[in-house]
């Protein structure tokens, strides 16, 4: 071996410390290892200096290639010797204590030493060469895992590129007379997203648009996985009363027209809040359009219809169900908790929707003995015994007031947050089934394609080329149809994955903030309460 060592190419005495039979095996090794174990033995024993992980691209400079390269040709005639001490890497380990750890340190400085860089043959193949490729290689696979969802980095862009926008429904007004009249509402719009014409608009709708509306968003991304906030109730029973009332000053029609107007405002608001959605041409054009088409197919999203249609929707998405489900625990999971959650909501609504009633009744209740209470003390000849209960009476209407206005904030804050989250779980569910249909198309069309490969084979042992150019025009034909559906499954599930965390991060924003602003409206009810009945104590104790 002594034979065999290359002329020294270093001036430093610490390198001549270095055992070149260490060296050669170490070529040894790189010629019967693949690249990959050739790069570990280079950079094994160089600490953090040679590190590739820091900087690849700098650390792969040291020109160890030199002596590699030099001792490469006389290694080849040892190359089969070598193979039986290639195989046990532990042999790589003591070499790496004392000879490389202050190789690399010397190496550092190889570039301005004119030895070092006088072989030519060791710039073309070096492992620097090896060490770039692979640093390539990395930082490739980096950019295939940033640049290999692109659909990713738009949704994120997205729900990223959010818009101010605040969308009120005043001035509700009666067109028309007897059963053709309907209402019309003003919908101005706020907002800083420059797709619109307009910073500020304001357009005349009716409750048809809004179901119009709701019915292309649906069928526009429902499809897609998007879950999209329920439309506003169709109220048969409550706009007839409105259209054959007088006027709009009958408190049954006042109450409907509110509750309608409050709903169509929070629908508005939930779609313009949705990243997807309100980039959407159709909501566009109902915010900023003057005049619209005639909705069309509304009265489908009413009464009992609507029952049978969900019914029949359930019953066949129940028989796929299950495949889906054991093919991801994660939306078996959700089905779970969306169901337990809608029988929860619901047993809710119905709670508050009793103690709204209660409450109203209670402050009917409180009106009728303000009143009577008013009568008897103009009725009482004792002065200071009328005095008392006059003021009882006033206290009395001060408290009847305050039971509405707490009836009101029971049913507008709470009772309705409730019911919009009982619609949207049914949104939820009709995003599930969506997936659901996709997996079913895709499962046909792998059951498809498996019986035409059957086909082909039996047609192939039978001997009939004829039709076997046929089955296999086919069978590209459902290849294409079973990736596709592959494709569209994977791809509505990461839409509905990213839809139901959205949902449940509005949700929990929502209800905390609702329930403060009730908590805050309940006490400070309360506390008049309080004072009404602190003003009444001193006339009481003035009763001679």
């Amino acid at each position: 071996m002594a034979d065999r060592e290359p002329p020294p190419l270093f001036d430093d005495d610490d390198q001549e410390e270095v055992p070149i039979n260490d060296k050669s095996e170490d070529t040894q090794d790189t010629k019967t290892a693949p690249a990959e174990e050739e790069d570990d033995d280079l950079f094994a024993g160089g600490g953090t200096e040679v590190s590739l992980d820091d900087d690849p691209l700098k650390e792969a400079e040291p020109a160890e290639a030199p002596p590699t390269k030099s001792e490469a040709p006389p290694t080849k005639s040892e190359a089969p010797p070598t193979k039986s001490e290639a195989p046990p890497t532990k042999l790589e380990t003591p070499k790496s204590e004392s000879p490389k750890e202050d190789a690399p340190a010397e190496l550092e400085t190889q570039p301005t030493s004119p030895a070092a860089t006088a072989p030519d043959v060791s710039e073309t193949v070096t492992p620097k060469s090896v060490a770039k490729s692979r640093v390539t290689d990395e930082h490739d696979e980096v950019e295939e895992k940033k640049d290999a969802p692109p659909e990713e980095e738009e949704e994120e862009e997205e729900e990223t590129d959010t818009f101010d926008m605040e969308i009120t429904i005043t001035e509700p007004f009666k067109k028309g007379e007897g059963m053709s009249a309907y209402m019309a509402y003003k919908v101005s719009t706020k907002t800083s997203n420059p797709v619109f014409k307009k910073p500020e608009m304001s357009v005349f709708r009716r409750f048809s648009d809004f179901l119009g509306l709701h019915q292309k968003l649906v069928n526009s991304h429902t499809v897609k996985g998007y879950i999209v906030p329920p439309a506003p109730e169709k109220s048969v029973v409550g706009m007839t009363k409105v259209k054959m009332s007088k006027g709009q000053e009958e408190p049954n029609s006042m109450d409907f027209v509110e509750k309608r107007r409050a709903a169509m405002e929070r629908y508005l608001n939930r779609t313009a809040a949705h990243p997807q959605l309100q980039k959407d041409q159709n909501f566009i054009e109902f915010l900023e359009k003057d005049e619209l088409p005639k909705a069309t197919s509304t009265s489908a999203l009413s009464g009992a219809g609507v029952k049978r249609a969900f019914s029949g929707i359930m019953d066949s998405a129940k028989k796929m169900a299950s495949k889906v489900h054991e093919s991801d625990q994660w939306f078996e999971e959700k089905h779970q908790q969306i169901e337990s959650l809608d029988s929860q909501l619901k047993k809710l609504h119905l709670s508050v929707e009793s103690m709204v009633s209660h409450r109203r009744e209670l402050g009917g209740a409180t009106a009728i003995f303000a009143k009577s209470a008013a009568m008897l003390g103009n009725s009482e000849e004792h002065t200071a015994l009328s005095r008392a209960i006059s003021q009882l009476a006033e206290t009395e209407e001060k408290i009847d007031q305050i039971h509405v206005e707490q009836a009101n904030t029971d049913f507008y804050v709470l009772a309705e947050l409730l019911k919009d989250y009982i619609g949207l779980i049914g949104s939820v569910r009709d995003a599930f089934r969506e997936r659901e249909k996709t997996f079913g198309i895709w499962q046909s069309a792998q059951t498809m394609l498996a019986k035409k490969r059957d086909q082909e084979a039996k047609l192939k042992i039978s001997g009939k080329p004829d039709k076997l150019a046929q089955i296999q025009e086919e069978i590209k034909e459902w290849e294409a149809k079973e990736a596709k559906g592959q494709k569209d499954f994977e791809k509505i599930s990461k839409t509905i994955r990213k839809e139901y965390n959205r949902f449940e991060v509005n949700r929990m924003r929502d209800f905390r903030s609702v329930i403060i602003k009730y908590l805050e409206a309940l006490m400070t009810h309360q506390q008049e309460v309080i004072q009404s009945w602190e003003g009444f104590l001193p006339e009481a104790k003035a009763i001679a």
